[in-house]
């Protein structure tokens, strides 16, 4: 049994599917370890109960997937294509089985339509203060909907105007024709658009955990503040996105 199909084995896709397929083979083997890479690192953003050998799994079919699709000719290199392919099937996976009740859903939309209202009154940046007021909640449960946002916002990127598959599968897309290259930079436009009009310290938050790839812990670390204020933060920044996006 070659190398891919002793890992597909583990019930991610029939071994047989891989026979005969020397170069499927050779490109899972050698990228086997960037899954359980992302893997590793997208558990770490999300609560215990979410489990590293799901995530791994998952991103084998993405793994694979990306093997036997991949393009050169595309321009990507594989380990960028697979990349956005391994963390798309994981987070297909996480959005299968969304642990998060509909009612934190609720309250994260809420929470939008408040700093909308807000800012569409003011004209500038929407303050905790002011956001309470609008929603009518104390401090205490205005925090408390920003701590559960935080661990639900992963599902929720198609409330900004497109979905979580979306993001990432327009620039994975092994067939993309001059309308798919159009409408991803127009999103990525609308993306950077947003992203720049966010509060400094929203945007400085955002660049560290998207960009620079460090979780909670170190943020709050570099900016001298606790876990959990960096993930308020970051629940806070992606509300005003869902709302940007939208209106964009």
């Amino acid at each position: 049994m070659g190398t891919a199909a002793a890992y597909i084995e583990t019930g991610a896709q029939p071994a047989r599917a891989l026979d005969g397929d020397s170069d499927t083979e050779r490109l899972i083997s050698k990228h086997a370890a960037l899954v359980k890479r992302i893997a590793r690192h997208l558990v770490g953003r999300l609560p215990s109960s979410v489990m590293a050998d799901d995530m791994i799994q998952a991103g084998m079919l993405g793994l694979l997937d990306a093997a036997r699709k991949y393009d050169e000719r595309q321009g990507a290199s594989f380990e960028t294509y697979a990349t956005l392919r391994i963390r798309g099937a994981m987070i297909d996976e996480l959005r299968r089985n969304d642990w998060a009740p509909k009612s934190v859903h609720r309250k994260a939309r809420e929470l939008s339509a408040a700093i909308q209202a807000v800012e569409n009154r003011t004209g500038r940046d929407a303050r905790d203060e002011e956001i309470m007021a609008e929603m009518g909640i104390s401090s205490a449960e205005y925090h408390k909907i920003l701590q559960q946002s935080s661990n639900s916002r992963i599902f929720n990127l198609e409330e900004m105007g497109s979905s979580e598959q979306g993001l990432l599968g327009m620039v994975a897309c092994a067939a993309s024709g001059p309308l798919d290259n159009l409408e991803r930079e127009r999103f990525r436009k609308r993306l950077t658009d947003a992203v720049a009009s966010l509060p400094e310290r929203e945007r400085m938050v955002l660049s560290m955990y998207y960009d620079k790839e460090l979780n909670l812990r170190e943020i709050g670390k570099i900016l001298g503040v606790s876990e959990s204020r960096i993930s308020q933060i970051l629940s806070r920044a992606y509300a005003r996105l869902r709302v940007r996006m939208r209106d964009s």
